[in-house]
């Protein structure tokens, strides 16, 4: 798409390589650290231009084949995915004070907090920055709806500016008074969710290569925190490691606190806190974790702390668990539908379904993504139809849980859907001990 707005850096300050200097205004990324450690892995890091035009023309290739004047987004992970800007990402999820449209031709508009304009800079694909998305009560008071008129209206012209007679508007997450003004304009409101989720499903290279390099990081994260995992500990010391870690290679935060030790890890979905773990114990978690380029790695691991060895029981878990991902995993190939992964995957043991996990496999991207395919008897037909397709990320879930014991195994790893198969992108390695002989 050809630009035709003028950037907002100094193109004449140059680094001492003859790169342009925009470190004072480039969006939030991978640190010295990182770079360092994705160079000697052999990791080439994404072409970020070619990663946002593949994004946008994902978005605007769907908007358009569902006929639809534009899309609008408040949810702060869709406006990273148009944009690639960030701004106060998890206090936006409860303060939505961004909106981004973006229309067939693939015109983008960005409304952003008034006192930071400069926050997309980096990325000419967005064509106006302005502000006044904020319509939520703790900042307007009694003048939301007032607000969320002006808004509208503002929408409503651009709306007309560049898609003419069409009033079909996707949105995905809008306060009330936003969804009762943009109505009262006379737009026809649809749901934008089904919109991104499908846009996001499938992957380009560079978003791929991104991912890498953020599992990557997460995984160098993980090795300090088994490195500090000891007994006398708490929780929150270990989990700790992996947020500190996460942050000094250019990551992001963290979604939930799922650490447990020793018995809290049955029942699964505890968050970790001021337990102090024990010699001797199992210690699992989930990572769920933003990292560089605000890629998820969500990876799953249980380990074995401190001295002596693991029960016969724990260790028979923890086999069936590596036998649950890999034949799940094995199902992973194109064309392959979602019923044909609902009837296939590993068949878990009665003794388990009481506390299984809450899907199979999920997709993930900049967080946890569409599909979703669950358990057999959890299914509810016609809620996920479509194909596995190439470019396709999905995670693949195994938590061995016995009734009424008192641990757990998690595990999971994330995988991508090549043209001829499956590719596991995850590589941190198992417990040793658990694993067995």
């Amino acid at each position: 798409m050809p630009d035709d707005r003028p950037r907002r850096i100094d193109p004449t300050r140059r680094r001492p390589d003859g790169s342009p200097d925009d470190d004072d205004r480039v969006a939030i990324g991978p640190t010295p650290t990182a770079l360092a450690e994705w160079a000697a892995a052999g990791l080439t890091p994404p072409d970020l231009g070619a990663m946002r035009a593949f994004r946008l023309e994902r978005l605007a290739a769907e908007i358009g084949r569902r006929g639809l004047a534009g899309l609008l987004m408040f949810d702060p992970l869709n406006i990273r995915y148009a944009t690639d800007a960030t701004n106060m990402q998890v206090w936006n999820m409860h303060n939505p004070f961004r909106a981004c449209l973006v229309t067939p031709d693939g015109w983008m508009v960005l409304w952003d907090y008034k006192n930071a304009p400069f926050l997309a800079a980096h990325n000419p694909l967005v064509r106006e920055v302005r502000s006044g998305a904020s319509f939520f009560y703790s900042v307007t008071g009694e003048g939301t709806e007032a607000a969320a008129r002006a808004f509208a209206r503002e929408l409503a012209a651009t709306l007309a500016e560049r898609s003419g007679a069409n009033r079909r508007l996707a949105v995905d997450k809008i306060m009330l008074a936003g969804a009762r003004a943009l109505e009262a304009e006379g737009l026809a409101l649809e749901d934008g969710e089904i919109v991104t989720e499908r846009a996001r499903a499938v992957k380009g290279p560079d978003e791929i290569r991104a991912m890498r390099c953020a599992l990557h990081a997460c995984e160098a994260a993980m090795a300090a925190m088994q490195a500090a995992a000891a007994p006398g500990l708490t929780e929150d010391d270990v989990w700790a490691v992996l947020h500190a870690e996460n942050i000094r290679r250019g990551g992001e935060w963290i979604e939930t606190r799922l650490l447990a030790s020793g018995p809290r890890t049955n029942p699964w979905f505890q968050e970790c806190g001021p337990r102090r773990i024990r010699d001797g114990e199992i210690l699992a978690f989930d990572t769920d974790l933003i990292g560089p380029y605000g890629m998820c790695a969500d990876i799953s691991r249980t380990w074995w702390i401190g001295g002596g060895r693991p029960r016969p029981d724990m260790v028979a878990d923890y086999r069936l668990a590596r036998e649950q991902i890999a034949w799940n995993t094995a199902l992973l190939a194109p064309g392959v539908s979602f019923d044909e992964l609902h009837a296939r995957q590993f068949p878990l043991p009665a003794a388990y379904q009481a506390g299984k996990y809450s899907c199979v496999f999920h997709g993930v991207g900049l967080c946890d993504e569409w599909p979703y395919v669950v358990y057999p008897d959890q299914r509810d037909p016609g809620a996920f139809e479509g194909v596995v397709e190439p470019g396709m990320t999905l995670c693949v879930e195994s938590l061995i849980s016995r009734e009424g014991g008192d641990f757990s195994i998690k595990l999971e790893e994330q995988a991508l859907v090549t043209e001829t198969g499956v590719e596991v992108l995850s590589l941190y390695p198992w417990d040793p001990r658990l694993a067995g002989p």
